[in-house]
């Protein structure tokens, strides 16, 4: 579970919960289902590596990185695990109002 993050420059460094789990995918393939934004609240796909048991988000069309949504989607593409199978939940960093809120 998503427990909080850290901003590095043009990156975001994300913490979870249970961090003597290690993190990975479950196809072995790069992360997939990360999305980040800047003050702007404009989300675009980005980048995620793993780094022991952190994730390192960034993307190039955000030098300013504010916020990461982690398969926050309808029906999301996501791959991120842990040691023991188990998937990552949807999460967000952000406290934005959605398009159906006031």
């Amino acid at each position: 579970m998503y427990k909080n993050y850290k901003k590095e420059g043009n990156r975001i460094r994300i913490n979870f919960t249970n961090t003597s789990l290690v993190l990975s995918t479950k196809n072995g393939k790069e992360l997939k289902g990360f999305a980040i934004a800047g003050e702007d609240k404009k989300f675009y796909w980005a980048s995620a590596t793993i780094e022991a048991n952190e994730v390192i988000v960034s993307c190039d069309k955000v030098a300013n990185p504010v916020a990461v949504r982690y398969a926050w989607a309808d029906n999301p593409e996501c791959n991120l695990i842990n040691s023991e199978n188990l998937p990552a939940i949807p999460f967000r960093t952000d406290a934005w109002k959605g398009i159906t809120q006031k």
